[in-house]
């Protein structure tokens, strides 16, 4: 009789004797019936690009909490140390897809069996920063893609991984310019909304430059474009510390076309703040339209006394650090009027060490003697003028917000024109092209007020491109600057 054990059997006993004599735990036992349900979110979490994820951060606190593009990804970048390459790639995709949004979405919708309001919102920031990557940059598709649905499905769960990789892929079939040609308007039947998608504009702000130009051919393509492209960083030199001749030999830009302080850096050369001049207080970050109107506001001949001026909307500090280093070289003083608090700090910290006092009022009613001999009133506006430096604000604005707007500029400027003394001259200043902020204020209240408008053409000297006046309107496809609108009132000597 055979006494040898089965194969097997002896080597099953004698594997768990002898895994017993070494004080091995026995394996579990193989797991049957029903697989126990999925987890959600990955097994390990993926490798995140920092870059990326800044960018998807940023995106949604604008979604979630209304923020700005341009303050917070600043602020997020130096928190978590991102620089060089990773910062300058963050910056691109936050401010492309932000200014994008519209054309975006149009294209995510295409690809949807949905409404896109039925998307969470978290995987909608995914796809939006996907999609920007495949239709505007140059990263390859598979990295685009790969990356959004690693980020997407860390923050949402791993079952949003299949749909935001469809719905990506799907983006991918064609290119920016194949999607245009499907989705957009006949240029034919409808101009004003086939550039509007291709340039990324709500349709009202299309219609808006549309109507400031007179034109709705090349040149609203033109300046929508322009407004669609990445701005030059600007700096203004300030006045009395350091030439802009200086500040461009340091900073490694370019003296300004038109400003006699201001440099202009190439698009993407990073954060401005860093700047040795910046840090120093020497120079500050401010469009070359903002400065060319401050400068304006001094050029304007005034007879008799030169010495009190008004900065009636002061916050957050720009143009009345400018005016208060003019007057500093002029022995004038400013009073700088800024209504919130906080903003007027900004206004005390900017001009710290110039003749400038803050006052924290309304400019309606600011309480302030009167007989000023210079008042620059820039108002609070649309901002539809800066879409290019604030660029989630072209899909956060509304047409009602323009007829808000308008009642408090008629009500500041009517109150600059009763504190300028007889003879004295008001500049109005707004960053929108729109004509019931720029035209239909100043001609309303200039007729009540029975002021003199100026030519205010005169007053930017070396500015081609000015148009009929009596007003100037700058524009980014003509200037290179925000589209500043500047008008220049004179108080009659009787009123």
């Amino acid at each position: 009789m055979n006494s040898q054990p089965h194969r097997g059997e002896r080597g099953d006993r004698g594997d768990r004797a002898d895994r017993a004599d070494r004080g091995e735990r026995r394996p579990s036992r193989p797991q049957r019936g029903r697989p126990a349900p999925r987890k959600d979110g990955p097994r390990r979490p993926p490798p995140e690009d920092p870059a990326r994820r800044a960018a998807l951060d940023v995106l949604r606190a604008v979604r979630e909490r209304d923020a700005y593009a341009n303050l917070v990804l600043p602020d997020l970048l130096r928190e978590r140390r991102i620089k060089g390459r990773d910062a300058a790639l963050a910056t691109e995709l936050t401010y492309g897809a932000s200014r994008a949004q519209g054309l975006l979405d149009a294209v995510i919708t295409a690809c949807l069996d949905r409404p896109l309001s039925r998307v969470d919102g978290v995987v909608l920031d995914g796809l939006r920063l996907g999609a920007y990557q495949l239709l505007r940059t140059r990263i390859p598709e598979h990295a685009a893609v790969t990356s959004t649905v690693d980020l997407v499905r860390a923050d949402a769960g791993s079952h949003t991984a299949g749909f935001v990789n469809a719905v990506l892929r799907a983006v991918s079939a064609k290119d920016e310019a194949a999607w245009l040609d499907e989705l957009a308007p006949s240029p034919d039947e409808d101009p004003i909304g086939n550039f509007a998608l291709r340039t990324a504009h709500p349709r009202w702000v299309a219609r808006s430059f549309a109507e400031a130009l007179g034109d709705k051919g090349p040149e609203l393509e033109a300046a929508l474009a322009a407004d669609d492209a990445r701005p030059e960083v600007h700096l203004v030199a300030r006045p009395g510390e350091i030439s802009a001749d200086e500040l461009a030999a340091i900073t490694g830009g370019d003296p300004a076309p038109y400003s006699p302080y201001g440099v202009r850096l190439p698009a993407g050369s990073g954060d401005p703040a860093d700047a040795e001049p910046v840090r120093e207080k020497l120079a500050a970050v401010q469009d070359e339209g903002s400065q060319l109107c401050a400068v304006a506001v001094t050029r304007v001949p005034v007879d008799g006394r030169d010495e009190r001026w008004l900065d009636l909307c002061a916050g957050p500090g720009g143009k009345a650090l400018m005016l208060g280093a003019l007057a500093a070289l002029s022995g004038a003083t400013v009073d700088a009027v800024e209504k919130a608090p906080h903003r007027a700090n900004l206004v005390r910290k900017s001009t710290e060490g110039l003749p400038v006092t803050v006052h924290v009022a309304d400019g309606r009613e600011p309480e302030l003697e009167e007989g000023y001999d210079r008042v620059l009133v820039d108002a609070p506006c649309s901002g539809l003028g800066s879409l290019r430096r604030r660029p989630e604000s072209r899909w956060r604005r509304q047409p009602s917000d323009v007829a808000d707007l308008t009642k408090l500029q008629a009500e500041l400027l009517a109150s600059a024109l009763k504190l300028v003394r007889p003879g004295g001259i008001v500049t109005y200043v707004v960053c929108s092209p729109h004509l019931a902020e720029t035209e239909g204020v100043v001609g309303e209240i200039a007729r009540r007020a029975k002021a003199e408008t100026l030519d205010a053409r005169e007053f930017f000297p070396g500015v081609p491109q000015l148009g009929d006046g009596p007003y100037v309107q700058l524009w980014p496809h003509r200037h290179g600057t925000d589209a500043m609108f500047c008008a220049v009132l004179r108080r009659p000597e009787t009123a």
